[in-house]
């Protein structure tokens, strides 16, 4: 796909029918974050990790084992990057490397969660018969992480979800790895690497 025609496809961050979509501020005024200020890009994160903040959210991810956290890129240089060819990872202390869940990695663990997860649903409305309910479906495919390409002095956000089911303290010692940015030319830009860390050691807000 060529870099104009991933331009067209750029999804702007949506609000779906139940949830909205928390307004970015530039990626760097993020604690976790990784500027590239020679070339203009930055990638900040905000990991959902609390029940006040995950209360956006119809749907209980923690209930099923996923942690989500919002990505910011906001792109302060002249030229347009494209993120066809991204690669999100999450990595844990121990060096267990986590991708970004799919949509249908959440679809499956929302019907069929952990034998040794919370009994209650994680849903607060039924789930449809061999599938998941339209309203939920509907509020995974719009606050997903789903950009193309970020334009000149622009920002995307969404959020990814990271199956942290097995892992106690899956922020502490973490990083945030994203590869294979690519600018206007088609060359790649220096991966990001955000440690997770500066989330947890930033002062409490007021």
């Amino acid at each position: 796909m060529t870099l104009a025609a991933a331009l067209l496809l750029i999804p702007m961050c949506m609000a779906g029918k139940h949830f909205v979509m928390p307004t970015p501020q530039a990626a760097k005024a993020y604690p976790a974050h990784d500027e590239h200020s020679d070339e203009g890009i930055t990638v900040g994160l905000d990991p959902y990790d609390m029940a006040d903040k995950a209360a956006i959210f119809s749907v209980r991810y923690s209930d099923v084992g996923f942690m989500p956290i919002f990505v910011v890129i906001t792109n302060d240089s002249n030229q347009p990057v494209s993120l066809t060819e991204a690669s999100f990872q999450l990595v844990t202390v121990d060096r267990t490397k986590i991708l970004s869940a799919t949509e249908g990695d959440i679809f499956r663990r929302i019907t069929r969660p952990p034998a040794s997860g919370p009994s209650s649903s994680p849903l607060p409305w039924p789930k449809k018969k061999g599938g998941v309910a339209k309203d939920a479906q509907d509020e995974i495919l719009n606050s997903r992480f789903a950009a193309q390409a970020v334009e000149p002095h622009s920002t995307q956000c969404g959020f990814m979800f990271f199956d942290v089911s097995d892992i106690s303290t899956p922020l502490a010692g973490a990083h945030f790895y994203l590869n294979r940015v690519l600018d206007a030319k088609g060359h790649e830009l220096m991966y990001f690497d955000v440690p997770l860390e500066k989330y947890l050691s930033a002062p409490t807000k007021p």
